[in-house]
């Protein structure tokens, strides 16, 4: 994968098209910029950086389960000099998305700039008194050094690293109840990398005898305040206009509409707190993800918004010199790196290595620098098209999925979702009946079907004149014909909702168009005007036959609307055609699979492929386990191909030995024994692997297959990405739902007579 991406320098956060990437794919990218370490990668891809619930147990009271959330990386961005991948906790869309355009826009001119003060924390020590509070105040200030090293003497370890109780401050207050005096003791304590709770709220209940003494009074009180303005993270950055412009906005409208809603918020506290809130968004992800404590962070940084009298805007947003946009922000920012709470999470010491093990004070920039870039995605976002045109198509897309809508629909009724203003569950179902009826002008001709297929045993070694085992997946693409009158029609158009596809057929094009189109010429009908609609029900480039079934579907489409009765030989004929046209050289298996629908045992005799069909002694439950990753055939073809010509003797004996599992599996299928094809199914898979064709995600699916229940587990057709296998006659939706949860997609699969 990673010889697709655009070349990047080590640490990296720029890594192309990480979007549309699969997550296996998305941890090795992370993993070959060196942001990931190889053991990070092994938990991730397993889930075993998940939290326990037996670690969890010790955390709280009354465990009952583990709660998650989504996480996810932000990627591009730039703080002081140096690249950040920020790990986010949250289930809010757009928020990852939104932050790693912010960055990708700021590091054009030069990223962000952040700092942040020692990491003081402020504890408190309430005492009430009836003698005089100045005299009070004084006699505590007058015992600094012994009220300090009485705090420190709890906790020396922290004094050797170079933090501790740094000094004390005094304030007087008047209960509002019954007016009696109080003197708070403010403890300044440097916590270094510890978020330092426990720590500053031990060292006041150590110093309130003494304050008593002190005071002449009654000690309360004495714990640590979440106001942590002694701790303040600060960054700004800088964008040139030309940088802003986009979305039919200049960069001098953007720039001023940034502005102007930042005024907004600097004026008015109702506008304040949904500027501020925003911010937190980005905060607070990265707080969940780092272990830290996100309420405290929210207390801190609402109570400072406030603390002139009147709540405002963190940020400032303003126009340079230059006439640039600049913006700044100053929050509260007490973050720990260290400590029992954060070690005891898988994930959050994944989060800390991915962002270079930072301390305390390098976190809080981090975070700071992040509340701004949330800032700038938000307020981008309601000077251009306005927030809310993103917010409520993600909300009409979650409608639709609840509706049940069907792919071909989706996007329309997405849109007219959004046009109608009533984004509800019943509007979407009305739309899709009024769809259906423009639809059926003219009619389309019954969907017809065709079969995928599965390499049960047998790959790789059959193109050594070995036998295999092909296995069809029932109803894998579906196809349908639309005919128009000559008055209406334009020509034959295919169209493939879920791929995105919608184009002219004519012979001689290149790909699926101009495949179809030579067919069509054949067959007499690249004249007549049809829209040919396929739904694929498979991925593409999975190993699983996709692109036979499809040729398949759309010939018997073709077949029963213009009544051509073409029988099963002439349409895998003609798939295989296709299929040539397509790969140069295929075995021919995929095809007469899609056609016949039926297991067989392929060989290829003096260079002819021979199939004979084969009965199943009793139904085989399978789920197939989709890696994600491309499967090129010919290239793995070609690679077992290279080492088989340096070692011809050597895996011509593999081979022989992957014939005995294929024949032992024909029989055992023959006789209904499960046990003994599985066993034979994980032979086979040892083989394969011994070839080099088996991938990372490939193994995690097979193990999540095996200790859930599965009798055998192997991949399946070339190897080297593509899909994996398993016979599951028991525990098949938990072997499904553990593969989902580690992140992978699925079919389940029954296969029958």
């Amino acid at each position: 994968m990673a010889s697709k991406q655009e070349k990047t320098p080590t640490n990296s956060s720029r890594i192309s098209n990480f979007f549309k990437m699969s997550i296996a794919e998305r941890i090795a990218a992370l993993n070959a910029n060196g942001l990931l370490s190889q053991d990070d990668v092994q938990q991730l891809v397993t889930s075993n950086h998940q939290l326990n619930i037996n670690a969890a147990d010790k955390m709280i009271e009354n465990v009952v389960g583990v709660f998650g959330l989504p996480m996810g990386v932000a990627l591009n961005f730039l703080i002081n000099n140096k690249d950040y991948a920020i790990p986010l906790v949250v289930e809010e869309p757009s928020i990852v998305a939104g932050l790693s355009g912010a960055a990708r826009m700021a590091r054009l001119g030069g990223g962000y700039t952040a700092a942040s003060s020692d990491p003081i924390l402020i504890g408190q020590v309430q005492s009430v008194i009836t003698t005089d509070p100045a005299q009070a105040m004084q006699t505590l200030l007058d015992n600094k050094s012994e009220i300090l090293s009485l705090a420190n003497s709890m906790h020396p370890k922290m004094i050797a690293r170079g933090g501790g109780a740094l000094d004390i401050e005094v304030y007087h207050h008047v209960a509002e109840q019954d007016g009696r005096d109080m003197v708070v003791l403010h403890l300044l304590v440097d916590t270094r990398d510890a978020m330092g709770a426990n720590l500053v709220n031990s060292m006041c209940e150590g110093v309130a005898a003494l304050v008593e003494q002190l005071t002449g009074g009654t000690v309360f009180l004495r714990i640590l305040s979440n106001l942590t303005d002694r701790a303040i993270a600060k960054a700004s950055v800088q964008i040139p206009t030309a940088n802003l412009e986009g979305k039919g906005f200049s960069g001098e409208a953007v720039r001023d509409g940034i502005i102007l809603a930042n005024d907004l918020a600097l004026a008015d506290p109702y506008r304040a707190a949904t500027h501020n809130k925003g911010i937190m968004n980005g905060v607070d992800a990265v707080a969940l993800a780092t272990g830290n404590d996100w309420r405290a962070i929210e207390a801190a940084a609402h109570a400072y918004a406030a603390r002139d009298g009147r709540y405002k805007a963190l940020t400032r947003w303003y126009k340079s010199k230059e006439g640039d946009l600049v913006g700044e922000i100053e929050i509260p920012m007490k973050v720990g790196t260290v400590g029992g709470s954060l070690e005891s999470n898988p994930s959050v010491r994944i989060n800390h290595r991915l962002l270079g093990s930072p301390s305390a004070t390098e976190l809080a920039s981090v975070m700071g620098a992040i509340g701004l870039a949330q800032n700038f995605a938000a307020l981008r976002a309601l000077s251009t098209n306005g927030i809310q045109q993103n917010h409520m198509n993600l909300h009409a897309r979650s409608v639709a999925s609840t509706a049940g809508v069907p792919d071909e629909y989706f996007e329309t009724v997405v849109e007219s979702l959004i046009e109608s203003g009533e984004v509800k569950v019943w509007k979407a179902q009305e739309i899709v009946k009024n769809l259906s009826r423009k639809a059926t002008r003219p009619e389309a001709s019954e969907r017809q079907s065709a079969s995928g297929k599965i390499i049960l045993l047998g790959e790789h070694a059959v193109v050594y004149g070995r036998p295999a085992i092909a296995l069809p997946i029932p109803l894998a693409v579906e196809a349908t014909v639309r005919k128009y009158p000559s008055d209406e029609g334009q020509g034959v158009d295919i169209l493939i909702p879920r791929w995105g596809l919608e184009q002219k057929v004519h012979a001689g094009m290149q790909g699926l168009p101009g495949i179809l189109g030579s067919i069509l010429d054949r067959l007499n009908l690249l004249d007549e005007h049809m829209t040919i609609e396929v739904f694929p029900h498979v991925p593409r480039a999975m190993g699983l036959g996709g692109s036979s079934a499809l040729a398949v579907a759309i010939l018997r489409a073709v077949d029963h609307a213009f009544t051509l009765n073409l029988g099963n030989e002439t349409i895998n004929e003609l798939a295989f055609e296709c299929e040539k046209a397509a790969h140069g050289t295929p075995s021919g298996v995929d095809n007469t699979v899609a056609t016949y629908g039926t297991p067989l045992i392929y060989r290829r005799v003096d260079d002819e492929p021979k199939f004979e069909s084969l009965k199943l002694g009793t139904p085989l439950d399978l789920i197939v386990g989709i890696t994600g990753k491309e499967s090129l055939t010919a290239d793995a073809v070609a690679r077992v191909r290279k080492t088989w010509q340096q070692y011809p003797e050597r895996y011509e004996a593999v081979f022989d030995q992957v014939a005995d599992v294929t024949d032992a599996g024909r029989e055992a299928l023959v006789a209904g024994n499960l046990d003994e094809i599985g066993e034979l199914m994980n032979l086979c898979h040892g083989y394969l692997n011994a070839l080099q064709l088996s991938t990372p995600e490939l193994e995690e699916l097979i193990h999540i297959a095996r200790t859930n229940g599965a009798v055998g587990a192997k991949l399946t057709g070339g190897g080297v990405g593509g899909s994996m296998i398993a016979l599951c006659p028991d525990n098949k939706h938990g072997i499904e739902q553990a593969m989902q949860a580690a992140g992978f997609q699925t079919l389940e699969v029954t296969i029958t007579n």
